[in-house]
């Protein structure tokens, strides 16, 4: 009776902690099969499965598929091994990242045994062992890694948990294909923190943007107005250019028609009659000269023989003999008699002149 109430005497937060000791400590679900062959001499063994026969409690052989024969009595099957590719989800834990975040972390391993011997005799239940060290790894590796890391580096912690799996699982005869991690669980301020990081990430790309889009804006028309300055100097410079040579060419045509000009009345005082000619042209522009005087200002300046009409054409005859005295001294020897008709003409046209006006 006593042996019976001990039990009852337990406390409830020891007998608590015993429930999660054997939770933590119990086995993962078997994927044997309901019971084990029974040996009756002939069996059949099927594709992709080793049979692990012993003879009197050692191990003898591995059954292959297909038609074996065993003893009876003797020989026992003690392990089945599938040889097929191995499905594990590894429960979920928690890891602390190496900035200090707690995450909740599960995932899926795939296995596969390469020697049934090692896999029966290697170790007491090969997947639950793989299952502890995956969890085991998984932590070692998170905490090697920041929160951002983690997200980033999937494929490099998935690879690092294999290659840890694979050296220590050599000797259990099983080998771990790949892992992959389907859910990381992060706390709700830090995911809450992890979201405005992403608000204020993207509010800061677009204000890049658009910082950018002036920035192209303002060159583009700075480029244009460049470009406009440049283009309207060059029509400029060309319309100067043009109206240089314009104004050039017309001084050429000007001095060429004024030298032609020139050459003719030359060629038409060096006939007869032409000093005469030459008077006449120079008394008239004087006279025209005065009527046009009063017509420009009110306020005229007149010499005081302005009347004596006869005395202003003589000034005016006297400047033009000396003007063309030495074209005179020179041609004197050539056409002597011209010179008395030039005067005399002159002085029919002065005395005509002073007639008209009187």
């Amino acid at each position: 009776a006593s042996s019976r109430s001990q039990p009852c005497s337990m406390s409830f937060p020891q007998h608590s902690q015993q429930l999660k000791r054997a939770a933590w400590l119990a086995p993962a679900p078997c994927r044997w099969n309901s019971g084990l062959p029974m040996n009756i001499g002939v069996l059949f063994v099927p594709q992709q499965e080793a049979w692990v026969v012993e003879r009197m409690g050692k191990f003898h052989r591995i059954l292959e598929p297909g038609l074996n024969f065993l003893i009876p009595l003797l020989d026992r099957i003690r392990y089945v091994q599938s040889l097929k590719e191995i499905v594990i989800n590894v429960p979920e834990q928690s890891a602390v990242t190496l900035d200090n975040v707690t995450l909740q972390i599960d995932g899926v391993l795939y296995l596969r045994v390469m020697d049934p011997y090692k896999a029966s005799y290697g170790v007491e239940d090969p997947e639950y062992a793989v299952t502890q060290l995956a969890q085991t790894t998984m932590r070692s590796e998170l905490g090697k890694l920041s929160l951002d890391r983690v997200f980033r580096e999937r494929e490099s912690l998935n690879a690092s948990i294999v290659d840890a799996i694979n050296q220590a699982s050599d000797c259990w005869g099983i080998r771990c294909l790949r892992y992959e991690i389907k859910d990381i669980h992060v706390p709700p301020r830090v995911k809450e923190s992890m979201q405005m990081q992403v608000e204020a990430e993207r509010r800061k790309r677009a204000t890049v943007l658009e910082s950018e889009g002036t920035r192209e804006s303002a060159i583009n028309v700075a480029e244009g107005q460049k470009q406009a300055q440049i283009l309207a100097s060059e029509a400029e410079k060309a319309e100067q250019i043009n109206k240089a040579a314009g104004e050039a060419n017309a001084m050429l045509v000007k001095a060429r028609a004024k030298a032609e000009a020139i050459q003719l009345l030359a060629a038409a005082l060096a006939q007869q009659h032409g000093n005469a000619a030459a008077s006449l042209s120079v008394a008239e522009q004087y006279v025209n000269a005065f009527s046009k005087i009063a017509k420009d200002s009110n306020t005229v300046l007149l010499p005081a023989n302005t009347g004596d009409v006869t005395n202003m054409v003589a000034q005016a005859l006297g400047i033009y003999t000396t003007l063309t005295k030495p074209q005179a001294v020179k041609t004197q020897d050539e056409m002597p008699p011209a010179r008395e008709d030039s005067h005399s003409s002159a002085t029919e046209v002065l005395k005509a002149e002073q007639g008209s006006s009187s």
